[in-house]
């Protein structure tokens, strides 16, 4: 005999979420920022070797750490606030940003504290994430004194010092573990967080998509592969990022961090818990390529199984949360999948490019737009896609060039692909109380 749980699987919605971009370390700022179009790119201030190409980008590099905590002191229960501030203490700059934006998506969610502790799951999207802080401490390794190098590096070089971080802030005691996926990372940690409540006993999941902390090294190899845009916009950084602009020329790499609380259902019902949303499910695929060149026809295959197993029609969903990134090919080969899985409906979509202000946060994009995505579903507005001076002529759908645009979002798409033919899709529903 089946049971009714198999046959009806556990419903997870979103409770909770936290942001850390140049463009806002809290909800509000952050969507005012982004129906403003405001553009959170800058020159870099993280380094000034002028051999390296890459000169702009979305910076945190000086967020203050310590300013964040004394305003979360009074807010955060006091031992949640302890042990944040005793692991920012000697944290590197990502870790730090984990911690600190899981600890404002737990505070959105309404949380004090938690029934069964080893109910609840930290799942970190990212790899290579300290990557900065490696570099640095290679360089110390290698021309100065080995004994000079951060004792702490044994832990903090490791991407599960992010979940590790994170679990120990919230004292949660669930499964704890970092996935990644290149820019589908945070959308494959989603994935894995919604099994975790459907199919591995939990109640609730801390997604976090975190900031990947570029070295020059990085960016400057990202420039070499010519991905990334270094030639036109040095001088007027807040140009630089263009989906679907004749003028992209390549993503803008920039800083960014983004925290979901994922919850079952009924856990969130009997606690009062405010609901953004329902996730209504996560495919993800392959293109079976290492190669960093866009598929349409994998990207399509996703979005189409995506879709299928959720039972939702390709004319119900209304809004698409692009990937976007500002690159010639990677734009258009999107748009193609849309065309190809939507149909005639495609032009009926509202569709628009968070990069186009936040840059490209690599990793943790799908969890940082994500976030702007619900907002804008709450807020009844979409951001605009800026940059738009010339539209690509063979950009025929509705892209929210240029301006804030009115809009009840009730089905949406969240789109994320990455490098080496990595991608996962979203699919969220507006919360309906009476639809129970």
């Amino acid at each position: 005999m089946v049971s009714s749980q198999a046959q009806s699987p556990r419903r997870v919605v979103i409770t909770g979420l936290g942001i850390n971009t140049p463009l806002g370390d809290d909800l509000d700022t952050f969507y005012a920022n982004l129906l403003a179009g405001k553009s959170a790119i800058t020159r870099w201030k993280w380094h000034n070797n002028d051999g390296v190409y890459s000169k702009i980008g979305g910076d945190l590099s000086q967020y203050d750490v310590k300013a964040k905590l004394e305003r979360l002191r009074g807010v955060l229960p006091a031992e949640v606030h302890k042990r944040a501030r005793q692991l920012c203490n000697k944290a590197p700059f990502s870790t730090s940003l984990s911690v600190l934006c899981a600890a404002d998506a737990w505070r959105d969610a309404g949380m004090v504290e938690v029934a069964d502790p080893t109910r609840c799951a930290v799942l970190v999207g990212g790899h290579n994430l300290n990557e900065r802080y490696f570099a640095d401490n290679y360089v110390t390794f290698q021309t100065e004194d080995p004994d000079y190098i951060d004792s702490m590096a044994a832990l903090h070089m490791l991407d599960t010092d992010h979940a590790g971080s994170v679990s120990e802030m919230l004292g949660w005691k669930g499964s704890c573990y970092t996935l990644g996926g290149a820019c589908a990372s945070a959308n494959v940690a989603l994935r894995n967080a919604i099994d975790e409540i459907r199919h591995h006993d939990h109640d609730m999941a801390m997604v976090v998509g975190a900031v990947l902390d570029f070295s020059q090294m990085g960016v400057h190899a990202m420039a070499l592969l010519g991905a990334i845009t270094f030639e036109s916009f040095n001088d007027t950084p807040e140009l630089a990022s263009r989906p679907y602009d004749s003028r992209r020329e390549g993503f803008v790499p920039s800083h960014g961090a983004g925290a979901l609380v994922l919850e079952e259902l009924g856990h969130a019902l009997r606690r009062g818990a405010t609901i953004y949303a329902e996730v209504l499910g996560c495919t993800s695929t392959s293109d079976g390529c290492h190669l960093p060149s866009p598929s349409t026809e994998g990207q399509a295959r996703t979005l189409d199984r995506l879709l299928r197993r959720a039972q939702v029609r390709p004319d119900e969903v209304d809004f698409v949360c692009a990937h976007a990134t500002s690159t010639p090919l990677g734009d258009l080969s999107e748009l193609n999948a849309i065309r190809k899985v939507f149909g005639d409906h495609a032009k009926k979509l509202k569709i628009n490019a968070p990069k186009s202000m936040l840059g490209h946060t690599c990793w943790s994009a799908p969890a940082v737009e994500t976030v702007a995505a619900l907002l804008q579903m709450r807020g009844g507005v979409l951001h605009p896609s800026i940059n738009i001076d010339e539209l690509d002529p063979e950009v025929d759908v509705d892209v929210c060039a240029n301006k804030a645009v009115e809009h009840r979002i009730n089905l949406m798409v969240k789109n994320s692909f990455g490098f080496g033919g990595l991608n996962c899709c979203a699919l969220y529903r507006r919360w309906d109380p009476n639809a129970l």
